[in-house]
């Protein structure tokens, strides 16, 4: 059974190998490599929501939130600080985010210490606190979103290497998730899941709006590569006499070395991340987990502490899927706050772990390079199909017209497809957990 199940990894690997070589000899192989690249980020925040999921049965809905997170998280710690926005308000906005710090904490300590009036305590210092707060922070943000707002306006980041901003894009994601467990774990699945998607929506709407953060809807362009950038491999004499060699123009060359360089950055990621879950799903930590999945009242009757490690895996998982969010910034080379769409973020990673097989490290990737490819490669496939389908028809006809407008609507009705076809015929997805 092990061997089967093996080859069959093997073969589907190779299927998608192939779809991706073909992508390079069809179209090109810069395409290729794209698609390649967005594969390995989405199969890297596939294995996050599969640790969540998989291993204990945790249903996050809010996976754009912990995705902005990290990007968020890219920005501040690689983009260049502005001196002059921080002069203007930097003091008052930390200040302020002090203040609303201390502000939570007492009213925690009126929540637990004020005896028979402890709800009013609570209530009253959190709305001091709250007017006190926005008292000293408003000022500091509109100082701050006053310098240059056209092109600046924002604190910027701490200048630092960019490559230290993926872990710190895990660690924002991980204390968004701690915040979040600690109020909705332990309740009915139902309320982590509302409590998930609320969550990412009011992250979303935060970088958005607050400009002085990450610019907001203006957009933080031009975030710093850990790889080389074009031009400067164009003007190297020793690249231009490779791609020479190779018979191709160095404009070509160059963005082939440059996708090659992050393919190869963020496979590395990929097979860390791998070879971490795979030690920990086969320790005895993994069999408690699967064991707390199966059966949370049997595991609470042999005295694990359930709460706890949802907490625990649920902070894990999100922790991933914020560095794969520092690490899509960091390919896009900018931060887009109005991109971090539900259907992408979501459904689709959601997609992939089906797909590929929930409880399954393997297949969690399987998925997430299958579906990426198919999501990308859909739609100019779906136009072409429409194209030959309707060749035959008059000029004009209003059956022509419509399926060669509902070639738009290709990727929806694919995936639709897919995931009815896989729960129909393979429930436990395409490699099912062992």
């Amino acid at each position: 059974m092990s061997d089967r199940v093996d080859l069959r990894a093997v073969g589907l690997f190779g299927f998608v190998a192939l779809l991706f070589v073909g992508t390079g000899i069809l179209q090109s192989w810069n395409v290729a490599l794209t698609i390649l690249n967005m594969g390995l980020i989405s199969a890297i925040m596939a294995l996050g929501v599969n640790m969540q999921w998989g291993y204990a049965g945790l249903f996050n809905v809010g996976i754009m939130g912990f995705v902005a997170l990290g990007g968020l998280g890219a920005v501040l710690v690689s983009m260049p600080p502005d001196a002059e926005a921080i002069a203007a308000g930097g003091g008052r906005v930390l200040g302020g985010l002090l203040l609303g710090a201390v502000t939570i904490v007492a009213a925690i300590f009126a929540w637990r210490r004020g005896g028979r009036h402890a709800g009013w305590l609570m209530v009253a210092v959190l709305i001091a606190g709250f007017f006190l707060y926005r008292a000293m922070l408003d000022p500091g943000v509109e100082a701050i979103e006053a310098v240059s707002p056209a092109n600046r306006g924002s604190i910027g980041g701490l200048g630092l290497p960019v490559l230290l901003s993926w872990p710190v894009g895990g660690l924002l994601a991980a204390g968004a998730a701690w915040i979040i467990g600690k109020t909705a774990l332990g309740l009915r699945s139902d309320y982590l899941a509302i409590a998930t998607l609320g969550i990412a929506e009011i992250i979303i709407a935060m970088m958005k709006n607050e400009d002085w953060l990450a610019r907001g809807v203006k957009n933080v362009i031009g975030v710093p590569r850990p790889v080389p950038y074009e031009v400067d491999l164009q003007r190297t004499q020793s690249f231009q006499d490779l791609a020479a060699r190779f018979g191709a123009d160095t404009v070509t060359a160059s963005a082939i070395a440059v996708k090659l360089a992050y393919a190869g950055l963020f496979t590395v990621v990929l097979l860390i991340l791998i070879w971490l879950t795979q030690a920990a799903l086969a320790s005895p930590w993994g069999r408690m987990m699967r064991a707390i999945r199966d059966n949370e009242v049997a595991a609470e009757a042999m005295g694990k502490d359930v709460t706890r490690r949802h907490l625990q895996i649920f902070i894990l998982g999100s922790a991933v899927l914020g560095l794969a969010g520092a690490m899509m910034v960091t390919f896009d080379g900018q931060l887009t706050p109005t991109s971090y769409q539900p259907l992408r973020y979501t459904f689709l990673i959601w997609v992939m772990v089906i797909v590929g097989g929930s409880g399954n490290n393997w297949g969690a990737v399987l998925g997430g390079f299958l579906i990426w490819w198919l999501w990308v490669e859909v739609e100019p496939l779906g136009a072409l199909l429409m194209q030959g389908i309707t060749a035959g028809m008059a000029e004009g006809s209003w059956l022509k017209s419509h399926l060669l407008d509902a070639a738009a609507h290709m990727r929806l009705l694919t995936m639709g497809v897919i995931l009815l076809l896989v729960l129909r015929f393979s429930p436990r997805g395409l490699l099912p957990e062992k």
